[in-house]
């Protein structure tokens, strides 16, 4: 018997932009200085009468590529959280009032923007706020204190989410269904129904080594409830509370698995109509179990950073995690990689791989379907995502700039994207 050793997790992460450009921003907890000024439009502004309520703060001028570069994530998060009762300030250190002018209309920016028309070092307000860097961002509490400073968009919206997002309170129900390997262990998260009334239903897949207690699953499960849609969300074999061993677990068996649980949700009586959705490994088995049910079995299909990647990492002798194994020749693997924490993947896990057809089989499916992916993803990269765009003529496809292979950036952005995308297909 023949085994190696795998090294398991992540490739590291770019730095945080914050470490190097926020280091002088004012810290969480502090209470924000006072703003009294005119707007551009030479209407009276102070910030402290913005009590009561969150406030977004954004430093930014016209000419500067990075600040034109995140005004279109700002506006979006504008329209979606001014909604929830968040008031959105802009602080630009332009000198020219018309280009200030000019740059306001073409990102059609409604909210409130103000400027000394000096540049960041000779402009009080950016000095009291020690912005050395534009774009520079603040999240403000209802007492007027720092929740936050940064300079990335993304973090911002991360927070948004969280500090504005209810506290959901899912009703979930547990059930058994018969897999691949043995017994699938799964949740169900419905809506409330009224006798004989239905609902879409979205079977959601993890993604290799993870389970379905997944941050992202869940999200999107209380997502979906939230609007009147069902979902499942199970542990494939091996992985979670589910039978069977890890050893034994590949790619095609996974896929066997999610069709039994589409057959399970199939007959249920309150069921309309099933979508699928998958992260990673989970996005292959979603894509590829599409492909291989009946054109009309399912009505969407959600890919989270598909890893259309699999094969050619296991024909190069590279782990389903991204990482090289010592040693490992991929035409005569080892018995079993030993992973840690009790963990091996099995020999016929790396030899299905490497056959797997992941593009031909999902091509046969032609519906609904997105596809998100980030340019900052080491596992998968973002063009195995594109793949799947260019054989599915009814697709959308979303790539982040520089999200990594977990949206670890936002997750809430991906969530909510992807929700929406199935709310407008499903209902």
């Amino acid at each position: 018997m023949i085994v190696m050793t795998a090294v398991i997790g992540m490739s590291a992460q770019p730095q945080d932009d914050d470490a190097k450009y926020a280091t002088e921003l004012l810290k969480p907890g502090t209470q924000a200085p006072e703003i009294k000024l005119k707007d551009i439009d030479g209407k009276k502004f102070q910030l402290s009468k913005l009590r009561g309520k969150y406030v977004v703060l954004d430093f930014w001028a016209s000419w500067c590529p990075d600040c034109r570069k995140d005004a279109p994530n700002i506006v979006r998060m504008y329209e979606r959280f001014h909604q929830k009762g968040v008031e959105f300030v802009g602080f630009s250190v332009d000198t020219d009032i018309n280009a200030l002018r000019k740059a306001i209309e073409n990102y059609g920016i409604s909210y409130t923007q103000m400027s000394e028309l000096k540049r960041t070092k000779e402009s009080a307000t950016a000095q009291a706020y020690g912005v050395r860097w534009i774009p520079s961002m603040y999240l403000i509490d209802p007492e007027g204190k720092i929740v936050l400073g940064t300079v990335l968009s993304d973090k911002l919206e991360k927070t948004l989410y969280e500090v504005t997002d209810s506290k959901y309170q899912p009703t979930t129900e547990k059930v058994t269904i018969d897999g691949s390997k043995g017994k699938l262990q799964a949740l169900i998260q419905k809506p409330e129904l009224k006798a004989g009334e239905q609902c879409p239903m979205v079977i959601l897949c993890h993604g290799f080594t993870g389970n379905k207690e997944s941050k992202l699953l869940t999200l999107v499960a209380d997502s979906l409830q939230k609007n009147g849609i069902a979902s499942i969300r199970f542990d494939f074999n091996g992985h979670g509370e589910s039978e069977g061993p890890f050893v034994e677990m590949t790619v095609p068996n996974e896929i066997e698995d999610a069709k039994k649980v589409f057959e399970y949700v199939r007959d249920l009586r309150y069921v309309s109509s099933v979508a699928i959705a998958g992260h990673s490994q989970g996005g292959v088995v979603a894509a590829m179990t599409a492909g291989e049910l009946e054109p009309d079995d399912l009505k969407a299909v959600v890919l989270f950073a598909p890893a259309g990647v699999i094969p050619d990492d296991a024909i190069r002798g590279i782990t389903p995690d991204g990482n090289m194994a010592y040693n490992l020749n991929p035409l005569n693997p080892p018995e079993y990689l030993e992973f840690g924490h009790g963990l091996r993947l099995g020999r016929d896990y790396i030899t299905s791989a490497q056959q797997l057809k992941i593009y031909q089989t999902a091509r046969r499916y032609q519906g609904p379907a997105l596809i998100l992916h980030g340019t900052g993803d080491r596992v998968v990269p973002f063009t195995y995502g594109e793949r799947f765009h260019e054989i599915w003529p009814k697709s959308e496809l979303l790539i982040y700039e520089a999200f990594d292979h977990g949206f670890s950036q936002c997750l809430y952005r991906a969530c909510n994207e992807a929700t929406a995308f199935l709310i407008k297909v499903l209902r």
